[in-house]
């Protein structure tokens, strides 16, 4: 059995964090799901930006929607959306069978939202409805902000990855925000079961103290983070809280583990896949990840739902300088800051293309 196939059967989904068209026309994806265990997919700004700016794949259309003078905005959400679209048609078979467990496609709110609550929301609310798609899910970041607009997406009926998250404690506001969105359904007599990801980043910690800890702990600092979490995670779940939404017809805010491609070129390219194989999960990796997953990949252990050595470890950190709560805002804030970044450029790529493309036709 390979890796791929042995972490799904251990309770973890494995989906993709990448999103062309080619990778669709390609069949690529549709190979991925058959053959590779993949059964949902993410993406955000730096993805389609990636995508858009390398390919020819979408002159075609960008020519032919740009004619109306839309905005690049709104361009590339016409652009996305015709992309996942598609591949949410190719996972809702997954998603029917799982009754509405996996098969999800995410679809990023514009990153320059992330400090407006009231903005977030109304977008969010607006692209799962222009989607027709039951298996999206909107990301919406966790920050302070975007945690009143999580609750209020949740509680309107909107699935909602909530991304951006570093820490434990990150984690623990964002599973309160659905946790009081589902609440508070109940209290209306409404249908409890909406969907949700709380996406916890890993190898960013590790890239971020690169040189500034002993050997011993190089790239241990983002697996640490993920075991602490998952404690905290699996308590919840045991929680009288969480199982009287439960029994009231809920499902589990899911803990998915972002950004596990391996940053250290002399470490172990599936680095972070094989030590968070964890039940209750979902691992998005990138595509060169998931091919050396299938390649050479090894499962042996999974995550101890107490945590492990987590705290041990974390201790060691703290006694080395590290400052994790520190680090984690600087992180959730880069990280905005990043995507913001990707955003603009992919709003200039798309209007520089457009503008290219009219003048050669």
């Amino acid at each position: 059995m390979n890796a791929t196939r042995r972490l799904n059967g251990l309770g973890q989904s494995l989906w993709l964090d990448n999103i062309t068209r080619d990778l669709l026309d390609s069949g690529r994806l549709k190979r991925y799901i058959d053959e590779l265990s993949v059964t949902g997919l993410t993406s955000n700004p730096t993805i389609f930006d990636h995508a858009i700016k390398e390919s020819a794949a979408y002159d075609a259309a960008i020519r032919a929607k740009g004619r109306n003078g839309t905005s690049a905005e709104a361009l590339f959400f016409e652009l996305a959306l015709d992309d996942l679209g598609r591949a949410a048609d190719l996972f809702q078979p997954i998603h029917e069978k799982s009754d509405g467990v996996d098969g999800w496609v995410s679809l990023e709110v514009s990153p320059l939202l992330a400090y407006d609550t009231a903005s977030t929301l109304v977008a969010a609310k607006a692209l799962f409805v222009r989607a027709k798609r039951r298996n999206l899910l909107i990301k919406i970041p966790g920050t302070k902000e975007g945690l009143a607009a999580i609750e209020e997406a949740i509680f309107a009926g909107v699935p909602v990855n909530v991304t951006l998250l570093f820490s434990r404690e990150q984690y623990l506001a964002a599973a309160e925000a659905f946790l009081r969105g589902i609440e508070r359904r109940v209290a209306a007599g409404l249908n409890p079961n909406v969907a949700s990801i709380a996406s916890v980043f890993i190898s960013r910690w590790d890239a971020a103290v690169t040189g500034r800890v002993p050997e011993l702990l190089r790239n241990q600092l983002g697996i640490a983070i993920a075991k602490r979490t998952y404690a905290s995670y699996r308590a919840l779940l045991d929680s009288p809280r969480w199982q009287r939404l439960e029994n009231a017809g809920a499902r589990p805010q899911r803990l998915l583990w972002a950004s596990t491609g391996t940053k250290d070129p002399n470490a172990s390219d599936v680095l972070y896949v094989r030590a968070l194989a964890a039940p209750f999960t979902v691992n998005t990796m990138p595509e060169g990840t998931l091919k050396a997953l299938a390649d050479h990949g090894a499962i042996s252990e999974v995550l101890p739902p107490d945590g492990g050595d987590a705290e041990d470890l974390l201790a060691l950190f703290a006694r080395a300088g590290i400052d994790v709560d520190a680090l984690a805002a600087r992180l959730q804030e880069e990280g905005a800051n990043a995507f913001v970044r990707s955003w603009n450029e992919l709003m200039a790529v798309i209007a520089g293309k457009r503008a290219a493309l009219a003048k050669a036709s």
